[in-house]
């Protein structure tokens, strides 16, 4: 067989499940062709072939490529003052009233170009790059007008031509009401639903359609209708549900089988069986429970009984998790919400692939899936959930090129 590359001399995280822990091949070699693996198991086993290339990897271990299955990676602007505010004592309400908070991001947002939204977003993404990212979802909802709204998904779609990641969208239309529809909610609504979504759609800029379903926020009624639109354009949904009370979000999503279900700290048993029953992935964003001092966990133990699956993200977004770093996440998920260090990888891999619609093509170190590799200098796996800043990559590949 003639192959591309062949990686050899390493350790590997298959993260299929089943079998040994991690999935792991102590002596393991990888055969790539096209993007692909063609072959992958232990060094011994390796079929007669010839590769172009071959990399040594001098026992390191080899993952899936990490995958950030939720972040808000494209807005304007910098609320890190109002950070600074906040622990001087300053309220959430005092600094919205004073023209902070999501609208600030906001007019940041609409005011800034395409190449200013590109140049902010790729120096964040170059701290999940850093720690093992090689696809990111990236979502809209910090422009909440026609023309905002579609600029975000443009240069999210950039980001996945020239970035060296893989980038899936979301739709976030139902993110907040703007200001100039405070007065007329239902009109902006309408607008999100009926106008925006359609026309980013049509401008093929849409993977899936998300909305935050929360009494702060948008209602039951008005995501059920924002999901039947999706599901008349053919898209796939997810939600960000029941983050700061059980307001049936999670049930939301498993009524309408979505891809996932994100915050989830307030998902009563009930909602855990509705996903449970729809198939929905329960995305867990300990950088956000972090930053708000949240103490109110996710249904972590409901979820295993239940057989949810659990992935990890950081939520990356300039008001709740200003984090970026996806082995932060990881820690965090660990120390924060008790899940084992296999748990969290795979919530970083396995899972966060079919919180994206992925599994299929990403997420395992299986033949036929596309060759996307993080190489780490570690001893074990757990590694990468127990050191907290600690640079543990050696190199990324994606589609079987070293980035």
């Amino acid at each position: 067989m003639m192959m591309d590359r062949l990686i050899t001399d390493c350790r590997l995280a298959t993260m299929i499940e089943g079998g040994e822990a991690y999935g792991a091949i102590e002596d393991g070699a990888i055969l790539i062709r096209e993007g692909r693996i063609a072959w992958i198991g232990a060094r011994a086993d390796l079929p007669a072939h010839e590769a172009a290339e071959t990399d040594r990897l001098d026992g390191r271990w080899v993952t899936p490529g990490l995958i950030d299955c939720h972040t808000h990676l494209v807005f304007g602007g910098d609320r890190s003052g109002e950070f600074e505010q906040r622990l001087n004592g300053a309220t959430y309400e005092e600094i919205a009233r004073a023209g902070g908070g999501i609208v600030s991001t906001m007019a940041a947002t609409r005011a800034a170009s395409e190449d200013e939204l590109y140049a902010s977003a790729v120096g964040r993404l170059a701290g999940l790059k850093a720690t093992g990212v090689t696809t990111v979802e990236i979502k809209s909802g910090y422009g909440l007008d026609r023309d905002s709204e579609l600029k975000m998904l443009r240069v999210a779609r950039r980001i996945g031509r020239e970035a060296g990641v893989r980038v899936r969208t979301s739709y976030l239309g139902l993110h907040a009401v703007p200001p100039e529809h405070r007065a007329d909610r239902a009109a902006y609504v309408d607008l999100a639903i009926d106008g925006i979504l359609p026309a980013a759609h049509a401008e093929g800029l849409v993977d899936a359609v998300d909305a935050y379903c929360e009494p702060i926020a948008f209602t039951v009624e008005e995501t059920a209708r924002l999901f039947d639109r999706a599901r008349a354009l053919g898209l796939p949904v997810k939600l960000h549900a029941d983050q700061l009370s059980d307001g049936g979000g999670a049930a939301l999503a498993g009524r309408y089988g979505a891809l996932s279900a994100d915050h989830v700290e307030h998902t009563a048993e009930a909602g855990v069986r509705a996903m449970a029953e729809g198939g929905v992935v329960a995305v867990l964003l300990p950088g956000a429970y972090l930053m708000l001092r949240e103490t109110t966990p996710p249904p972590i133990d409901l979820f295993r009984t239940h057989g949810v699956a659990m992935a990890v993200a950081t939520d990356c977004n300039p008001g709740t998790s200003p984090v970026a770093s996806m082995t932060a996440a990881i820690t965090l998920a660990c120390v924060q919400f008790r899940l084992t260090p296999e748990e969290a990888l795979a919530g970083a891999t396995r899972h966060a692939a079919r919180a994206l619609g992925l599994s299929d093509d990403i997420g395992t170190l299986e033949a036929g899936k596309a060759a996307d590799l993080a190489v780490w200098d570690i001893t074990r796996p757990a590694e990468l959930a127990y050191w907290l800043g600690k640079p543990l990559l050696n190199r990324v590949y994606v589609a079987g090129e070293r980035r």
